[in-house]
């Protein structure tokens, strides 16, 4: 795993730092949140200052249980007052993004700008707008960023509260669509490792638990969905709904458990001048050189694209021609 093989440089980093920031995508889900708690545990132990920086507004309602339930006991800021927080010597200061390395995905675009030295920790692939000033720890054969801090709890020897093995576990659960995708056996020794440490199964399914409303809505994705060639799925939703990335994310995932599907993607609004993609794939189809046409990206298995000032229907001719550009490649 190469989080282990750059293990020194990322000590060298942590070392040198006298206060530590965490920062993920937009839109936080269970591995983003996850690995930036893990991650913060490390720090703690190392006695390092360590805050995670979150701007979103609403949570999904996974995430949302985990901070309210840890409200006061992990420290979160918000990127307006990072001011406060930052050391004097701006070379002290260290930012680490993880579960996306790209620019336009983090929780704000600025803090980039405010903080010299960098550290990216993600499992995606990298595409035009990765994080260029940083040292990049990328993995795309892993499950999940949650599987890259496990790994570092168990090297640096950190035993974890059964709580925290918890949320790491979740993380990757998510991520996998509960092991069943971009699955290693490494994954599978992750996962055991964490229920050694209690992590619970039974807490991980209720983090997962949806809300009925939500559920609901995202069925309507799945009333008209078009095959191409097929063994790729399509579906594309109402123009006047807005639909949140994991919803997205969630439909991809339930249309690979049809018959001889091979790969997925859902189009729908996430907010009102923007268009998203999410796909998946079992590996047989490349999704991550379709959404790069796009100005998207991701790996084997699951990948997002996001088109600002467009339409539905314009993005669905574009994603439909640049998926028969892949299948004549």
């Amino acid at each position: 795993m190469k989080i282990i093989e750059q293990k020194k440089q990322l000590n060298k980093y942590i070392r040198n730092a006298k206060a530590i920031f965490l920062m993920a995508h937009k839109d936080l889900d269970l591995d983003a949140l996850g690995s930036c708690i893990g991650l913060s545990i490390i720090l703690k132990h190392k006695r390092k200052d360590c805050y995670i920086i979150i701007d979103d507004k609403s949570h999904e309602l996974g995430v949302e249980k985990i901070l309210n339930e840890l409200e006061g006991c992990i420290p979160i800021i918000r990127s307006e007052n990072i001011d406060k927080y930052l050391y004097p010597n701006n070379k002290k200061n260290l930012l680490i993004i993880l579960d996306t390395n790209k620019t336009e995905l983090v929780q704000n675009k600025e803090v980039l700008k405010k903080i010299d030295r960098k550290i990216v920790i993600d499992h995606h692939e990298l595409g035009k707008t990765s994080i260029k000033d940083a040292l990049l720890i990328n993995d795309v054969e892993v499950s999940s960023t949650c599987e890259m801090i496990t790994e570092l709890t168990e090297l640096y020897d950190i035993e974890l509260d059964p709580y925290y093995a918890t949320l790491l576990l979740s993380g990757i659960v998510l991520d996998t669509n509960n092991f069943t995708l971009q699955t290693s056996a490494e994954t599978y020794y992750t996962a055991y490792y964490l229920a050694n440490l209690g992590a619970s199964a039974k807490k991980v399914q209720y983090l997962l638990k949806q809300d009925i409303e939500e559920y609901t809505e995202r069925q309507k994705l799945l009333t008209d969905i078009e095959k191409i060639d097929k063994k790729i799925a399509f579906t594309k939703a109402s123009p006047y709904t807005i639909y949140g990335r994991d919803d997205l994310a969630k439909v991809a995932d339930t249309l690979l458990f049809f018959n001889n599907i091979e790969a997925s993607f859902v189009i729908g609004k996430i907010d009102k001048d923007t268009v998203g993609i999410s796909a998946r794939s079992l590996g047989n189809f490349n999704i991550s050189n379709v959404l790069k046409k796009l100005g998207g990206g991701g790996s084997e298995y699951q990948g997002a694209a996001q088109i600002e000032k467009t339409t539905i229907s314009k993005v669905e001719q574009e994603l439909k021609k640049a998926i028969s550009q892949e299948e004549g490649e």
